[in-house]
């Protein structure tokens, strides 16, 4: 199992708004090069386009990261692909994919934020059929130096070629998905490994879309290997469990309230959060060997997992804390989960 880190590289916390967008952008990439240095196999940048955040350009943050890590694979997490051109996508990570000397990747979605649908002149109206039609393209792309399309969305291309080509061949893409069963199926039809956000309520809910994904993938011709299984989860580790829970809490709530109208959830109480941090929620808050735990039963809930990404900076943690988690992370966690033979 590969362990990761995803970031959506927040602009500020409650108590350092003072601490400049350019300063938080350099120790996001610090973050990088430490996941890199403890041995960690993925680091993601999110894409969004509002105050909150400075991933709107996750290619940009990911190709600074490569000119100082030498192993780790650098993703996004994810591309919002419905609001993107997928010509202009492919280059930026082709060129990522050059620079790290064939270590990019990929997360493609929908995107949960709908900020870039206006920004970009797309209408929410098309968000289904956008996605569709540009993933269509964009694999298109991938498997083809020159390419004949056309399509709803975007000028047809007439047999134009795309440059720059990646090192990899073909360069990975993962398919990222919530909760709709339509979109593991479309993923295993395709046979795109999946990446998949649970970033609450009980994962083992989410396995008979897992085992559709499977299934689906297996029909139409692709082989269990290629079909992998990944999970973005809310998680944070510090030396006790209770330093992790008191740690994470504040800022969490904070980040779910700001969003919880718009989305329609429930308000945020601690004893729903400790829920969640119990053993069979979603979240992984806690020290290194109960964490590590707890993987373990997403992996067997989940029918086995390929890759584990912790999203931490949900909660905005200073910078310190965030560099001590990956350390953790990275030096215990994962060796953990290797001695159990995942």
């Amino acid at each position: 199992m590969q362990i990761g880190i995803d970031s959506f590289a927040a602009a500020y916390t409650e108590t350092s708004r003072t601490v400049k967008p350019s300063d938080r952008l350099r120790n996001l990439v610090e973050q990088i090069e430490q996941a890199d240095q403890v041995g960690l196999d993925a680091f993601g940048i999110g894409e969004h386009h509002r105050r909150e955040y400075l991933d709107s350009a996750p290619a940009v943050i990911l190709a600074a990261a490569a000119a100082r890590t030498r192993r780790i694979r650098l993703t996004s997490a994810v591309t919002v692909l419905s609001a993107a051109d997928p010509v202009r996508v492919f280059q930026e990570f082709a060129t990522l994919d050059l620079l790290s000397e064939g270590r990019a990747e990929m997360v493609v979605g929908r995107g949960s934020s709908i900020e870039a649908f206006p920004l970009f002149g797309y209408r929410l109206e098309d968000y289904d059929s956008l996605f569709e039609e540009k993933l269509e393209l964009l694999l298109k792309i991938r498997d083809n130096e020159h390419v004949r399309w056309s399509g709803k969305h975007r000028p047809a291309l007439t047999g134009q070629g795309v440059y720059p080509r990646p090192v990899q061949n073909p360069l990975p893409i993962w398919r990222g998905v919530g909760g709709t069963p339509q979109s593991f199926v479309r993923a295993g039809a395709l046979g795109l490994p999946l990446m998949v956000a649970i970033i609450g309520g009980e994962p083992r809910r989410f396995r008979p879309l897992v085992d559709l994904y499977r299934e689906t993938g297996t029909h139409a011709g692709h082989s269990l290997d290629r079909l992998k299984v990944g999970v973005h989860a809310l998680g944070y580790v510090a030396a006790t469990t209770q330093d992790a829970a008191d740690e994470f809490f504040p800022g969490y709530a904070r980040a779910v309230a700001s969003v919880a109208k718009e989305r329609g959830w429930p308000p945020v109480t601690r004893a729903g959060f400790d829920a969640q941090r119990g053993p069979h929620g979603a979240l992984l808050i806690g020290s290194p060997d109960e964490v590590a735990e707890k993987i373990l039963r997403h992996d067997e809930a989940l029918g086995g997992i390929s890759r584990i990404s912790f999203q931490m900076n949900a909660a905005s943690l200073p910078h310190e804390k965030l560099m001590q988690a990956i350390e953790a992370i990275g030096t215990r966690v994962a060796p953990a989960l290797r001695e159990r033979g995942r």
